[in-house]
């Protein structure tokens, strides 16, 4: 274990020596020695001036203070809620804050440091008091999937905002990025006051944090008060992470490695700690920030992407690590249907929802609550369609639309429902199956209902794929290359399930290791956003947050085809899918092969979930929603593989439909609308798993 004095040297020589390279590093042709001289009191002409003193003097100031401020917050809500996956990244607070700036840019054209600082102080102050009103309820990793939720809700609502407005998306994609690039001296300045008041707030913090360690009773009679400590450290943390998002974009992962770096090279009192968080938070986003400028050159690579690099894998390694205890729910364990006895004559055990229909030579078992449950889902998703085809801006009825599916309405709206929207709400019912299938079998492998395929980073890896056959071919659209989708997303099953040890292995720690690999994803897909033109970004954006505008026929048919041979796959095998709800030697006994059944089932699921993202893009929260819906309405006992995928159609279409209507002149895509209703969802998923 290294001293403290040690430690603390070694930090700020790694400090002075990241700040003389910044203030030396950069694209234009200027020498290090000609700015060595400037510095040193030298003259230099107009050129020299303004790269030393415009360019690398604010951008190495703002690297020096968004880093000591989300370094700082890292820690505090980490020992606020004691748990080291604390992170205003992760939590959603620095999505909070960029909601609140984008707000500030539409609603009042806010363009200053100051504006952008009061608007993201609003935004990060209503984040905040959200993650720690739930924190005490949730264990760390459920406390994770709940900023998951709660950045997911924040994210769409701040999609739908840019989708409206084209120029405020056109500034939102290079600052989502995190980018210190052209940062003002008088933006550096603006937020000063903000960070002295939060960093001065986390010092008089450091006693009360360490008396809250020892648990609430203690603390009280230690003379603290934690109802008051948590709401001070709740300001002091709104203040850091407004500011930091202010000035250089929401950064995420960085106090999850300054907390990282601090607890492991520190095992002292709260104070040291939190000041060697702001010190390793400077450090390592400076050092990401040098490197950006020299990777790529004449370009830079984002900033964001760099810190979630090295952050992706520091989350993977705390949520495995011993320092995260499981909490209630955590290791999900086995669940056996639940049965119940009907004895007749000769009748034996028949689950509780099924009854025997018996004729003189033939008798057949019919699922009753399923079979109503799958009657009135279909009827939704009838109606769900009829309203797809009738709403817009034709003022058409329902009994027209009707009409005009069957061919025999009106000329135009037989156009322009079997032409226009039919097509699309066929991409919609195809995507919706496949995803509500796809979740209803990655649920049941690992025997917890967030294991899906949007949270294990299955279609996070569909989209990269998609996104790289699009952009390097002379096709118009991405969506023509929906074939390539399944194997990025087996790629990603692969990577998720090779670094986490196997489905279902580790409770929510291989939730929290597919959401790492997502974030590290979507973090590559704003810097592939950020490099296209304004037009093909805008288009490209659309899509990479999931959207049925432009699809037809030849997308969705092939999926439809899909559909037709792996949902009977599914019937077949779902008597052996019950079985593996027993332990390996139980189902070997039964007669089934546990790892080949698992390894078939999952491989469909992720084909399935690969051609949904081909169809619609990352459409979110359909895979989560649809099977825990179906199940509730059909009953627990059985799988819902009817169910799931009319749930997940009639969603998607709904959603879509929604997103139609909702926004006058402007299209809300559908993956927007499932997130942010979604994000609620998710978190009512995680309270009722603590419940049960």
């Amino acid at each position: 274990m290294f001293t403290q004095a040690r430690v603390f040297a070694l930090g700020a020589a790694a400090l002075l020596a990241l700040c003389a390279a910044s203030m030396l590093t950069g694209a234009g042709r200027v020498a290090p020695g000609q700015v060595i001289g400037y510095l040193l009191g030298g003259g230099g002409d107009g050129h020299l001036r303004m790269v030393v003193d415009t360019l690398r003097l604010p951008r190495t100031l703002a690297a020096l203070v968004v880093g000591a401020a989300l370094g700082v917050s890292g820690m505090l809500l980490q020992s606020v809620t004691r748990n080291p996956l604390a992170e205003t990244g992760l939590l959603g607070v620095n999505a909070g804050a960029a909601l609140g700036v984008v707000a500030g840019i539409v609603t009042v054209g806010a363009q200053s440091g100051g504006a952008y600082l009061g608007w993201a102080l609003g935004g990060a102050l209503l984040a905040t008091g959200l993650v720690l009103a739930v924190g005490a309820r949730l264990s760390p990793l459920k406390l994770v999937l709940a900023g998951a939720a709660l950045s997911a809700t924040l994210t769409g609502i701040t999609t739908a905002v840019l989708v409206a407005d084209p120029v405020t998306f056109d500034q939102y994609r290079y600052w989502i990025l995190g980018s210190l690039a052209g940062v003002p001296m008088d933006r550096v300045l603006a937020i000063a006051p903000a960070v002295v008041a939060g960093l001065v707030m986390a010092a008089f913090a450091a006693r009360p944090l360490a008396a809250l360690a020892l648990g609430d009773d203690l603390a009280v009679a230690l003379g603290h008060r934690p109802g008051r400590t948590r709401l001070w450290v709740s300001v002091a943390v709104t203040l850091l992470s407004a500011a930091a998002v202010a000035v250089a974009g929401p950064i995420g992962f960085l106090g999850l490695l300054a907390g990282y770096v601090s607890r492991t090279l520190l095992a002292g009192r709260v104070g040291p700690r939190i000041v060697l968080s702001g010190l390793a938070g400077a450090v390592v986003l400076l050092g990401a920030d040098v490197l950006a400028r020299v990777l790529v050159r004449p370009y830079e690579a984002p900033v964001s992407l760099l810190v979630a690099v090295l952050g992706a894998p520091v989350l993977i390694v705390v949520a495995r690590s011993r320092a995260v205890a499981a909490g209630p729910g955590d290791l999900v364990p086995a669940r056996s249907p639940r049965r119940t006895a009907r004895r007749g004559r000769g009748a034996g055990v028949l689950p509780s929802d099924t009854r025997a229909v018996r004729g003189r030579r033939w008798s057949v078992l019919v699922p009753v609550r399923s079979s109503a449950a799958a009657a009135l889902l279909l009827a939704v998703t009838a109606a769900a369609v009829v309203a797809a085809v009738a709403a817009g801006q034709s003022g058409m009825t329902a009994e027209q639309a009707l009409r005009a599916l069957a061919g025999t309405g009106e000329g135009g709206h037989v156009l322009l429902v079997q032409e226009i929207r039919l097509p699309r709400v066929v991409a919609g019912l195809v995507a919706g199956a496949a995803l509500g299938l796809s979740g209803c079998l990655t649920q049941a492998l690992a025997r917890n209902r967030l294991a899906t395929p949007d949270m294990l980073g299955i279609n996070q890896g569909a989209v990269m794929a998609i996104m790289a056959a699009g952009m390097s071919s002379a096709s118009g659209t991405l969506f023509a290359h929906w074939w390539i989708g399944p194997v990025g997303a087996l790629a990603a099953a692969v990577a998720v399930f090779a670094v986490s040890g196997g489905i279902g292995r580790q409770g929510y720690r291989f939730i929290v290791t597919g959401l790492a690999l997502t974030t590290l994803a979507g973090a590559l897909t704003q810097s592939l956003l950020a490099w296209q033109g304004l037009g093909s970004a805008t288009a490209v954006h659309s899509w990479s947050v999931g959207s049925l505008a432009g699809r037809d026929y030849g997308v969705a048919l092939p999926v439809a085809a899909g559909l037709a041979v792996l949902v009977p796959a599914a019937l077949v095998l779902a008597r052996r899918l019950a079985v593996l709800r027993f332990d390996e030697d139980v189902s070997a006994g039964l007669g089934v092969d546990p790892g080949r059944t698992r390894m078939f089932l999952l491989v469909t699921a992720v084909v399935l979930a690969g051609l949904a993202a081909g169809v619609a893009g990352p459409v979110a929260f359909v895979a989560l929603a649809a099977p825990v819906i179906a199940a509730r309405l059909a009953g627990p006992a059985r799988l819902p593989l009817i169910g799931a995928p009319l749930t997940g159609a009639a969603l998607v279409v709904i959603a879509d439909t929604a997103g139609r209507v909702a926004a006058d002149g402007a299209e809300i895509p559908v993956g927007v609308v499932t997130s942010i209703l979604g994000g609620p969802f998710l978190l009512w998923t995680l309270l009722s798993d603590r419940r049960s």
